[in-house]
């Protein structure tokens, strides 16, 4: 098995540490972008109560019957809030669904100047008020610490330390409640069938709350998929398309997905809460010029994080 670079890494270095340490956390987790994309991170703000909480309350979402779900469904907003069904969303060149259903909480917006159609209402469930608590205050503390990743990513790259600041302030990030359901017949499934189809994430960076069993692996540059697992309090933490197009590849959006179990777990449900950081709809996403040169020529055309987010949710599904 290929060995690869998923460092783990304290935030608390870069939050309080010295200034040596603030430098060494911007270049660990650079150089693990530019490797493999992916890092472990410690200390994100983020208590063993409250993940367990949130677990808690996602199991009890969906365990509630397929009627009183589908109420929370709104096929009109892509996915971007409330509940998707089985059977919706697929990996971008794959034709077979995912064997999965989520929940979608968005930004809660206090600026009157941003645009409502931009961001919808969150969709509350009735049945559950606890889960819309702890769901808002989850994607408040992801989002906080996703801004202090950016920041050590900023430095890494030679930009101002703020750079990313302005563009994530009320940005269009999600926090995705998903449940792997169980697999009652294997045998019945297209042979390509799997809990997550290989893909690459759109956004900026994911922060990925743990999860309740294994299967996320990654790929390696040598072609082999390798199991990512991290200590039960830690997040993972890994590179979307957006970063490493505004980066013209310098920062690894790395290829991954959920493998279905062994037969033998194959009717264990598989829950996991990622955390989408993405920018404001207008970010610029052309390819910065610290990141060309003669070896690495400009690989992407210019777009806004809109305009592509637009494309992608066409790809894989969710928007008509």
């Amino acid at each position: 098995m290929t060995q690869i670079n998923i460092p783990r890494l304290d935030l608390n270095d870069y939050l309080n540490g010295t200034g040596e340490q603030k430098k060494k956390f911007s270049e660990d987790i650079g150089k693990a972008f530019t490797e493999t994309g992916f890092v472990t991170i410690a200390n994100h703000g983020m208590t063993t109560a409250l993940m367990n909480e949130l677990y808690a309350e996602v199991k009890k979402f969906f365990s509630l019957p397929d009627e009183v779900k589908v109420k929370y469904e709104k096929p009109e907003l892509a996915g971007q809030r409330g509940y998707t069904s089985k059977g919706k969303e697929k990996a971008k060149d794959s034709k077979t669904p995912d064997l999965k259903e989520f929940w979608q909480r968005g930004q809660t917006i206090k600026d009157a100047d941003v645009p409502k159609k931009e961001y919808p209402d969150n969709i509350l469930v009735e049945e559950l008020p606890r889960f819309n608590e702890v769901t808002k205050e989850v994607y408040e503390r992801l989002e906080y610490a996703g801004k202090f990743l950016l920041q050590a990513i900023a430095v890494y790259l030679g930009l101002d330390e703020n750079y990313f600041s302005e563009k994530i302030q009320d940005g269009n990030s999600i926090l995705r409640a998903i449940h792997y359901f169980p697999i009652e017949n294997p045998d019945a499934l297209p042979p390509d069938a799997v809990r997550a189809g290989a893909h690459e994430d759109i956004n900026l960076i994911t922060l990925l709350i743990g999860a309740s069993a294994d299967g996320l692996e990654v790929l390696t540059r040598n072609g082999d998929w390798y199991p990512v697992k991290a200590n039960a309090e830690d997040i993972v933490v890994n590179v979307g398309d957006m970063l490493q197009r505004l980066t013209n590849n310098k920062l690894k959006s790395t290829t991954h997905r959920v493998v279905n179990p062994p037969r033998e777990h194959m009717k264990s449900s598989r829950f996991s809460v990622p955390f989408f950081l993405h920018p404001k709809a207008d970010m610029d996403l052309t390819c910065l010029d610290i990141c060309i040169d003669e070896q690495h020529p400009k690989a992407y055309s210019d777009c806004t994080a809109g305009e592509y987010l637009d494309e992608r949710l066409r790809e894989i599904g969710l928007k008509m």
